[in-house]
């Protein structure tokens, strides 16, 4: 294992979303910022939008990881595709009605309106979490619908956040969705990581694993993982992931241009993107193109040019 050979006390790009490792690029951090707030305000419904990969489950993971104080009753449900009844049985479980097992569905949404008055009373706030929320069926967006009907003449009972692909913007232009879409008070869209973020990003992921080690990638290693990776997050895990392997296997205390097109040559999707920024010729051209004053004019540019 290379861990050892690099002086790491863990993996700097294990795929599993860990909140230490949340690296705060500026739409990630926007949409942090807008979630505290408009959480900490009872605002109603949240929609964040963000492509495979861009980290929206960690972002939920860290937001239940700052929402957890005496304040706030949070509800979690990473896989929505259920049916309303099973969303409300869901949510009672998570907010703590008794029994609730027990009740029959027609009565569930009673129970759990008392049980939400009985926070408020307690001047606790319920915020309910959904990850991968384009699975949703129409009914069960419907039925969510319904539930956040329930409020004081204060503020609502119950708040809000949505997690999902572009997909659920598709989702929620159904004209008979239009009565929740009006609802959503804040949106924001995860980005890919320009190059200048994606370096920056990449010298975090290190250093948080071994304070000493910031600068294990050369900057035309780099280059190549930004542009086979597209800037997504998960897939730069993967690859620099792959790029250490490669590196250890060599022997070589550096990740080199080489090392990135090995884990390139492993890594289907990257490929394929590889191709779309590069005309197909992604790895060729930084094969012929390699001279250093080439790439240092090329991160100059990339790192003003893009986002």
């Amino acid at each position: 294992m290379y861990l050892k050979f690099f002086g790491f006390k863990e993996l700097p790009f294990s795929l599993t979303p860990d909140t230490s490792y949340f690296y705060a690029y500026h739409s990630h951090q926007n949409a942090l910022n807008t979630l505290l707030v408009a959480l900490h305000n009872s605002e109603g419904f949240i929609k964040i939008v963000g492509e495979v990969g861009t980290g929206k489950t960690l972002l939920g993971r860290l937001l239940l990881k700052k929402l957890h104080s005496s304040r706030f009753v949070t509800a979690y449900i990473p896989n929505p595709h259920l049916s309303p009844d099973e969303l409300k049985l869901t949510l009672a479980q998570e907010i703590g009605v008794p029994d609730c097992t027990q009740i029959p569905h027609f009565q569930l949404l009673g129970h759990i309106s008392r049980r939400l008055i009985e926070l408020a009373v307690q001047k606790k706030r319920v915020v309910l979490v959904l990850d991968e929320a384009q699975t949703m069926p129409r009914e069960t967006i419907e039925s969510l619908r319904l539930l956040t009907n329930l409020e004081t003449e204060k503020r609502k009972l119950l708040q809000v956040v949505m997690l999902g692909q572009p997909e659920l913007d598709e989702l929620l232009a159904r004209k008979d969705l239009r009565q929740l879409k009006q609802r959503i008070v804040f949106s924001e869209t995860l980005k890919p990581l320009g190059f200048s973020a994606l370096r920056a990003y990449v010298r975090f992921r290190l250093r948080a694993a071994n304070p000493t080690a910031t600068n294990l990638f050369d900057g035309r290693a780099l280059l190549m993982l930004f542009f086979a990776s597209g800037g997504v997050p998960r897939l730069v895990n993967l690859l620099a992931h792959k790029s250490l392997w490669a590196a250890y296997g060599r022997n070589q205390m550096r990740v080199a241009w080489q090392d990135v097109q090995t884990a390139v040559q492993d890594t289907p999707e990257a490929q394929r993107l590889a191709r779309w920024f590069c005309g197909g010729n992604a790895l060729k051209y930084w094969l012929t193109y390699s001279a250093a004053a080439v790439s240092g004019a090329l991160v100059h540019w990339l790192g003003y040019s893009i986002y």
